[in-house]
């Protein structure tokens, strides 16, 4: 666990944690850094509270900007979801330091064109996602991780994310990878 006490260079958006919602944190105040996974940074406030940086906002606390590498610039449908899936890679369970697309999280993903009048093809994008538990306190967090993060894509129009319970999710749904790293093999 990393504890780096930090000032904010800048004000920057965040997300709470567990409730998901966003709010501003602003420059000058300080903050420790509880994790650093993927393409979100873990932080506690001068105030006790926990909330999720964006990994392109990391020049807030002194380190270089999270990016996703290898993404499709000007995507068509099949590469958008391409893009997607990369963005799932980094997206993680807080409580659990495995990827929701290794953990099998992500049930579905829908792209439609929408009519556009930009030199850019856009797309409405559904994704159909679970939880490991109906009850999960980080449910709010993670829907709003994969909204915010498909939001970001070129080529999006809007994004919607279902949190549903059935099929209910189980640990087969994890990859292998998943399962070696977690030691349940």
């Amino acid at each position: 666990m990393e504890s780096d006490t930090i000032q904010l260079k800048r004000d920057v958006n965040v997300v709470t944690v567990p409730e998901g919602l966003t709010t501003t944190l602003q420059e000058g105040e300080t903050v420790s850094v509880m994790q650093s996974l993927g393409n979100s940074i873990t932080l506690t406030t001068e105030h006790g509270g926990m909330v999720r940086l964006a990994g392109i906002d990391a020049d807030a606390i002194g380190r270089e900007p999270i990016v996703t590498e290898g993404l499709i610039d000007k995507p068509d449908a099949k590469s958008l979801e391409a893009n997607i899936w990369k963005l799932m890679q980094g997206i993680y369970d807080p409580e659990i330091p495995v990827n929701i697309a290794e953990l099998g999280l992500i049930y579905d993903i829908n792209i439609k064109p929408v009519e556009s009048d930009a030199e850019q093809q856009l797309h409405d994008v559904d994704v159909v996602m679970t939880l490991t538990a109906p009850g999960c306190g980080m449910g709010p967090v993670l829907q709003t991780d994969v909204d915010s993060a498909i939001k970001q894509l070129q080529g999006v129009s809007t994004v919607k994310v279902d949190v549903v319970f059935d099929p209910p999710w189980s640990r087969d749904m994890m990859s292998e990878a998943a399962q070696l790293q977690l030691g349940m093999f």
